[in-house]
């Protein structure tokens, strides 16, 4: 092989490298958290925020129950909140904006 395809190849397999690493990275990433419902303030949810709502940051009362943000495992239920509110890894009722 000539050493202009020789280089042209190491470059091939650095690249493919580097993506697979950039296309992981992401998945790893969210591995290590997990959706912890009615502790974001009104408009910091990063998703979901009930009927009405489309996604991140729409949210519209503090700690409102039906909407999440994204917290790193296992913490989600020991996040303190004001008057005696936790985090819940599930869909809460109370704190829903008025209808």
């Amino acid at each position: 092989m000539k050493r202009r395809d020789v280089n042209a190849v190491l470059l091939g397999s650095l690249a493919a490298a580097m993506a697979s690493v950039i296309v992981q990275a992401p998945a790893l990433a969210a591995g290590d958290k997990e959706k912890c419902y009615g502790i974001s303030l009104a408009g910091q949810n990063d998703c979901k925020a009930g009927a009405g709502t489309t996604c991140a940051g729409t949210s519209t009362v503090d700690y409102q129950g039906n909407a999440w943000k994204l917290v790193p495992k296992g913490t989600c239920e020991s996040v303190q909140l004001p008057d005696g509110r936790k985090g819940s890894l599930a869909e809460l009722s109370r704190d829903l904006p008025k209808a």
